[in-house]
């Protein structure tokens, strides 16, 4: 099987477990007034996602692919963009990187806002 087929399928199926375990972790109650679970997983995925790529020598191709891009993106976006965030701050970019955050966080938000008011 080609190498990028391999690729899919990794990603594919580190999605599935990705998003599969952050839907287990939003059915524990939440005994506080806060998204608690979302900012859990948000955290762990972007200290999944480093984990990840420092351990990128030790990992072949497929399997990095499939935890970085399909794992972690199926668990949470957020440690993609936090990932990404960092490489601009690292590559000495720091107006790029604080407008990319700044920007997400209220376009996304006000996505969601303007998602929800154009559903009705």
């Amino acid at each position: 099987m080609p190498e990028q087929i391999l690729k899919i399928v990794a990603v594919a199926l580190g999605g599935a477990f990705g998003s599969a375990a952050r839907y287990s972790l939003g059915l524990i109650p939440n005994p506080f007034p806060f998204p608690l679970w979302t900012f859990a997983v948000n955290i762990l995925g972007a200290l999944l996602i480093g984990f990840i790529i420092g351990q990128q020598s030790k990992l072949g191709a497929t399997t990095f692919v499939g935890l970085k891009t399909g794992f972690c993106g199926g668990f949470t976006t957020f440690s993609t963009f936090s990932q990404e965030t960092l490489v601009l701050f690292e590559n000495g970019r720091y107006i790029t990187g604080a407008l990319y955050a700044l920007l997400s966080l209220v376009l996304c938000v006000l996505g969601v806002a303007l998602g929800q008011k154009l559903a009705g």
